[in-house]
């Protein structure tokens, strides 16, 4: 055990200080901007123009590339609908995990996320990026980095790719609740090996694979982060690292993190056009 809690809370890294997780409290004025922003798009019938538009990467978005959304911890697809709706108005062919709430075994949670990665792929005839906020940007991580095969490239949205153990005390309290029910009984949630057995060091290590050339990776975090560590969202190995203002939880909001994944995807679909993409191979239904 002390083994899998050194692998996950290394040295060097530290959770958020008690009273960071207030900082968490904007997120009710940047659902507000947010949903601003939707109601002025909705009513011009036009993308909204967002702080970092540009010419350029108007003309680079879209294509109706494939786009896999995959939600963090505690949450469902919902959370990610402001992110659906603005990369969609855009030109991108967005989809959905399929995560209810993202509370289960992270080994299941990442087969899940493959099975939607298999499909996206297949009903697209492309490869497809993924976007994972927090728990799921390491969940797609991993996955993007098994499956190269229709992995296009993925986008982190603070997500303690280093430590994910360095996050806020009251999440630990949401863990240890859920542990307690699975070994209540109730399955669907996490156990105590998700937590801190080979389950959970089997899972951060599929989540640090090396990701092909190919598929590029973009990390995304705010030092204004009151949930994690800023600092265990920044890959080393990652293409880019760019930085955002605002909470933790309305990264899946938040019309400047929109932007930030649009001009992500613009660069990953690039560096992907210099290599030729792996022929997709189709979902087998049979197995």
């Amino acid at each position: 055990m002390t083994e899998v809690t050194s692998l996950l809370l290394p040295e060097g890294f530290a959770r958020p200080g008690h009273a960071a997780v207030l900082r968490e409290r904007h997120l009710l004025a940047e659902g507000a901007r947010a949903a601003a922003a939707e109601v002025g798009a909705q009513a011009r019938g036009t993308v909204t123009r967002l702080p970092v538009a540009s010419r350029w990467r108007a003309a680079q978005d879209g294509a109706d590339d494939p786009v896999l959304l995959v939600p963090g911890f505690l949450c469902g697809d919902y959370s990610l609908l402001g992110l659906h709706r603005g990369l969609r108005r855009a030109g991108w062919r967005t989809y959905r995990s399929g995560i209810a709430a993202n509370v289960g075994c992270t080994s299941e949670m990442a087969r899940l996320v493959e099975q939607r990665l298999e499909e996206a792929a297949e009903r697209s005839g492309r490869r497809v990026q993924l976007v994972g906020h927090s728990l799921g940007g390491m969940l797609a991580r991993g996955v993007a980095a098994a499956r190269p095969d229709l992995a296009a490239g993925v986008t982190t949205l603070g997500s303690p790719v280093l430590a994910p153990g360095a996050h806020h005390v009251a999440l630990s309290v949401s863990i240890a609740a859920l542990v307690g029910l699975h070994a209540a009984g109730v399955e669907q949630v996490m156990g105590h090996d998700c937590v801190r057995g080979e389950c959970a060091r089997d899972s951060f290590l599929d989540s640090r694979a090396a990701l092909a050339p190919d598929v590029p990776h973009t990390c995304v975090y705010s030092k204004a982060d009151g949930i994690v560590a800023w600092q265990a969202c920044i890959d080393p190995d990652a293409h880019a690292a760019v930085e955002v203002s605002g909470t933790h939880l309305g990264m899946g909001v938040s019309p400047a993190v929109l932007a930030v994944v649009r001009d992500a995807l613009a660069r990953h679909r690039a560096v992907a056009a210099e290599v030729p993409p792996a022929a997709v191979v189709p979902l087998d239904r049979t197995a």
